[in-house]
């Protein structure tokens, strides 16, 4: 494989990614229900597009090929986790909040320097992180001004504590 030395466009972004799952109305009930996702389009009881706002959809959920199927088995290779981005530390905390609100354990909550995140799993056991980006400004910098990312604790008490301040 050659690598191609021009980089990709500053401006491409993930635009949705697509989730196999078990269960049409279980995946619905997590991303709608729990997460607070709109349903955008539905074909009968074997997919479904969701999106936050008016976006055609963000994520979509299908049984194309797993319909009543397994999780992943542990050391294969596929989707590591989708990655959610909110755009306050208060929507953020809202998340945390609907998770609590059901009783859905979180994996990990990690703050990395430039983000704060959230680590669970959807009801198929998908990964998914729940993040909130820092302002760039606020980004930690080594001494050649590059970013110097980290993994520490997040104070889940601290982002709980907007919810019940707000």
């Amino acid at each position: 494989m050659t690598i191609k030395p021009d980089p990709i466009h500053p401006q491409a972004r993930i635009g949705h990614v697509h989730l196999k799952v078990a269960d049409i109305e279980r995946a619905l009930a997590f991303y709608c229900g729990v997460l607070g996702f709109s349903l955008k389009a539905r074909y009968g009881t074997q997919a479904a597009f969701i999106a936050a706002g008016d976006y055609h959809h963000h994520i979509g959920l299908n049984t194309w090929e797993s319909e009543g199927g397994p999780p992943p088995a542990p050391g294969t290779t596929g989707l590591f986790h989708l990655a959610i981005l909110y755009p306050t530390r208060a929507s953020l905390a809202d998340a945390l909040r609907r998770l609590d609100e059901v009783g859905i354990p979180l994996d990990g909550a990690s703050d990395h320097g430039v983000s704060e995140a959230l680590y669970l799993r959807d009801p198929d056991m998908n990964g998914v992180e729940l993040y909130r980006d820092r302002p760039e400004a606020e980004w930690p910098r080594d001494a050649e001004g590059g970013i110097a990312m980290f993994t520490r604790r997040l104070d889940l008490a601290d982002l709980r504590s907007i919810v019940e301040h707000s």
